[in-house]
């Protein structure tokens, strides 16, 4: 046995020894390099002085390795000087486009995700004539839009056009979340191919009624909560005195859905800040007059489009708290001029009504099923349904032998916390 570990040791100590020299390593790091350069220049990807002092400090210290015998990490960072060298840039908010942005979600018709422009973590793209612009961040090499453009339609291919040039001179490949059926087209003329993912829910304000047979869930939702007391009123968020702002802070705190820094297609952030211009609140108080829930919308289209951002309950709220404040919402939106109430984006709603589902469908339903507690795709479809307003279909728009790039660049853009700018 002693004869077996000493052979054993002294083997592993010669894998080391390979290993931690590998001398003869750094043309195939070289090698790599270069491969990861032409990569680059083939993408049409810029070199930046920030890239090249970056590559310049890689091979400064991939030369120190190799010199001092530590041939892994100079392997690795003469690797890695190439791929720095043409690193994708990315892109910054500019929260200090956002009059100019309003200007354009206010001339969007029939759109209810165009609000969303207006998130605080988008940068934003302008077509030449500035009638039109759409909101994106790049990551990963990957331009991620959310959404469809928002200010003149007529002028949306126009403006795609120019910002796949864009982003041609930048090396980003291009990728949308959430493409309207009007939009779908323009960007597929560009070789993106549509993958549907779900469907817009709009209630017209015009033919609402809460009358017949099939409305029997949603009249019953809503009586249970005057049976309980429940008053609403619906105020601007830039118009609410301190002590309401205090009191709807304290119910967002105590409230399981506290990330409102998080999110980028179909989300809005600054909540309760009066930053975002068009907000209107819908808010539930209960006999005593406590604020027990309130929902968040955005307007577009002159007001004629009302886009439920985010909705917010007590524990103790009554059931039915949130088709009420849906309900009265479309009582306002009728009473002011508006045309339509968005509540929701419904993800794969077939796959919810669907019984016999096939072996695909079956494992998204069971993964949205078990995500459920984090993204309450199953729970928003439960609520959104008593409503029967599923409406247009939207689409991803991507390139299929880059999904592992596009997911991860919306991943990181959907979830990791942004930081609050103004």
């Amino acid at each position: 046995m002693s004869g077996l570990a000493s052979f054993l040791d002294t083997t592993q100590d010669q894998t080391v020894g390979r290993l931690g020299d590998l001398q003869w390593s750094w043309p195939y790091a070289l090698g790599l390099a270069i491969f990861f350069l032409l990569r680059g220049l083939y993408l049409r990807r810029p070199l930046t002085r920030n890239h090249v002092l970056g590559a310049v400090a890689l091979a400064v210290i991939a030369r120190l390795a190799y010199d001092s015998g530590r041939g892994v990490l100079g392997f690795i960072a003469l690797a890695l000087a190439g791929a720095v060298l043409v690193f994708p840039k990315t892109t910054k908010a500019a929260p200090e486009e956002l009059g100019r942005v309003f200007a354009l979600v206010n001339r969007s018709r029939d759109d209810p995700l165009a609000p969303f422009v207006m998130h605080s973590a988008k940068g934003y793209f302008f077509n030449s004539d500035g009638t039109a612009a759409l909101g994106y961040r790049a990551r990963l090499g990957i331009a991620a839009v959310a959404g469809d453009p928002v200010g003149e339609r007529t002028d949306f291919a126009d403006l795609i056009e120019e910002f796949q040039a864009h982003c041609r001179s930048n090396g980003w490949r291009v990728a949308v979340l959430a493409a309207g059926e009007y939009c779908a087209p323009l960007w597929s003329r560009h070789g993106l191919r549509t993958v549907p993912i779900g469907r817009d829910v709009v209630i017209d304000v015009a033919s609402f009624t809460l009358q017949g047979r099939q409305w029997r869930n949603l009249r019953q939702a809503v009586q249970r909560t005057h049976n309980a007391g429940i008053t609403t009123e619906v105020r601007s968020e830039r118009g609410l005195d301190k002590e309401t702002l205090a009191e709807l802070r304290r119910l967002v705190a105590s409230s399981d859905h506290r990330h409102a820094n998080r999110g980028f297609s179909m989300i809005l952030d600054h909540l309760l800040d009066g930053r975002t211009p068009g907000i209107l609140l819908a808010i539930a108080r209960d006999a005593e007059g406590r604020a027990v829930a309130f929902h968040r919308y955005a307007t577009a289209d002159e007001g004629r489009m009302l886009t439920l951002d985010v909705p917010y309950r007590s524990a103790d709220a009554p059931n039915g708290v949130d088709e009420r404040l849906s309900v009265d919402m479309v009582h306002h939106g009728k009473e002011h001029g508006g045309e339509k109430v968005s509540l929701a984006f419904a993800a794969f709603p077939e796959i919810f009504e669907s019984t016999h589902r096939g072996a695909g469908q079956q494992a998204v339903y069971v993964a949205t099923h078990l995500l459920d507690p984090l993204i309450r795709i199953e729970s928003l479809y439960r609520f959104v349904r008593k409503f029967r307003a599923l409406d247009g279909q939207r689409f991803a728009m991507v390139r299929l032998r880059q999904v592992a790039f596009v997911l991860a660049a919306f991943l990181v853009l959907e979830f990791v916390p942004h930081r609050r700018r103004s």
